[in-house]
């Protein structure tokens, strides 16, 4: 099967990132977005990374680059000390896809590449396009990215923001799971590790199933937790749950640290919680499609337009990008245009002590929740299929959604999302990165979205057999 580009990176099956494979799109990269004499290279902890990135390596040193590896390393920690170098760079991820799938994120020595960037890659491919430099290429290792990273947030939240807090840490297999519960206690935070698992376990942050919810609250309860927190598995996308038992979305965790950190324009996915323009913390919301690089062109755009603008994003997935240098508890942080998980927990955390416990923050937020999971092994020509019907019949949607409520309205910026009659919200879309079909749901509270969202599923899934 061929690798293809999804939300967010290169992804295909592991055993199809063949050395020959990844050469050449190494190569693609290298001229289309004229990558210089260094690249950086990272992994997460899939079986098959290990591999992958030695393919990696080699195309890199075979183009004449200078490969600096930094072995398993969180993606943003690599984009940090890539891009303070001037530097391209490389991480080696599937992020929260299943085991028997990887992928590649590519960086520009100013952050991740946009659709663009994408576009001219595929097209540079397709002519097996090269960017030799003269002379061997060569290879140093570092170990130095982890402390850079913990740095930038110490220095930041400084050593008493989460004095008292006692934490859990779902360790499972990400890559961050060393460095997160560093990072807690650098904060002050008493901390208590669980779960680490010694195989690679994928973690969704976005489709938390319903018996992981009570795993984790059964952990919150047995060991007194102020608060339970995790990634997936590249450490760019956060997990957090509050003591009492409730995860809290990635969306809202995304509100709570744009608003924190003095956020003016927000930059997020159109399946982002409505709640954003009827907050008033900012003067404006702009949505795109689904996907790391559309928030990124759209703060770049804005950017543009006001270059004092102070622009952030995010994506329901909590994963946060920071366009501007903010003002955190300890001192300033310093922009980084990529997911970050580790920005959007220490905010929260930090915001939830302050509040007087993380009910009383979320108690600040207008009364609205969301929900999402996905139908997994649905063929993408399936999927698509029953989008296109839908979109292109209004009796066929209406069936479809008539034990639902009336439709208010329609938005395929990305899929399908309709607003019921009642306010309620459906969004349906086919995954960019896996043979997914997505189901996002919002209503008035968590358990009327969890509700609309099982209903859909069980809906749906008739329709979607192959």
């Amino acid at each position: 099967m061929p690798l293809q580009f999804g939300t967010s990176g290169l992804r295909g099956l592991a055993r199809d990132f063949t050395p020959e494979r990844v050469a050449r799109w190494v190569d693609a990269y290298l001229a289309a977005c004229r990558i210089g004499a260094q690249v950086f290279l990272a992994r997460d902890l899939r079986a098959s990374s290990p591999m992958i990135a030695g393919a990696v390596r080699a195309a890199l040193i075979a183009a004449g680059r200078k490969v600096v590896d930094l072995g398993a390393l969180p993606t943003p920690a690599l984009a940090l000390l890539a891009m303070a170098e001037g530097a391209g760079a490389i991480m080696v991820t599937g992020s929260h896809i299943p085991a028997d799938r990887n992928g590649l994120k590519f960086y520009r020595p100013d952050g991740e590449i946009d659709k663009a960037s994408e576009a001219a890659m595929r097209a540079a491919h397709d002519v097996g396009a090269r960017a030799l430099l003269d002379g061997p290429g060569v290879l140093e290792r570092r170990t130095d990215a982890a402390q850079a990273y913990l740095a930038r947030y110490a220095g930041a939240f400084g050593a008493e923001a989460l004095a008292g807090m006692r934490i859990g840490v779902w360790a499972q297999s990400s890559v961050a799971r060393d460095l997160l519960p560093a990072l807690l206690r650098a904060l002050g935070a008493e901390v208590i590790e669980l779960a680490r698992a010694g195989h690679f376990y994928p973690v969704d942050t976005e489709a938390v199933s319903p018996e992981t919810r009570a795993d984790l609250a059964r952990w919150c309860a047995e060991y007194r937790l102020d608060a339970l927190v995790s990634t997936d598995a590249d450490g760019d996308r956060p997990l957090l749950m509050g003591g009492a038992g409730h995860l809290v979305a990635g969306d809202i965790l995304g509100v709570l640290t744009a608003r924190a950190l003095g956020a003016e324009v927000v930059c997020t996915p159109v399946s982002a919680n409505s709640m954003i323009e009827g907050m008033g913390a900012f003067r404006a919301t702009r949505r795109r499609r689904i996907g790391s690089p559309y928030v990124i062109a759209e703060m770049l755009a804005e950017q543009a337009a006001d270059p004092q603008a102070r622009v952030a994003g995010f994506e329901p997935n909590g994963g946060f990008l920071l366009g501007f240098e903010a003002a955190a508890p300890a001192g300033p942080i310093a922009p980084l245009m990529t997911r970050d998980a580790v920005l959007p927990l220490a905010t929260v955390l930090a915001e939830a002590r302050r509040a007087g416990g993380m009910a009383a923050l979320l108690a600040t937020l207008p009364a609205r929740a969301t929900s999402a999971d996905r139908l997994r092994d649905v063929p993408p020509e399936i999927a698509h299929g029953l989008l296109d019907s839908f979109a292109t019949s209004p009796e066929a949607r209406a069936a479809f959604f008539a034990p639902f409520g009336p439709e208010q309205c329609l938005d395929q910026t990305d899929g399908l999302r309709v607003t019921l009659a009642d306010g309620r919200i459906v969004h349906l879309r086919a995954s960019g990165n896996a043979p997914e079909f997505r189901v996002y749901t919002e209503a008035a509270t968590p358990e009327a979205a969890e509700a609309l969202l099982r209903a859909v599923m069980a809906a749906l899934v008739p329709r979607l057999a192959a």
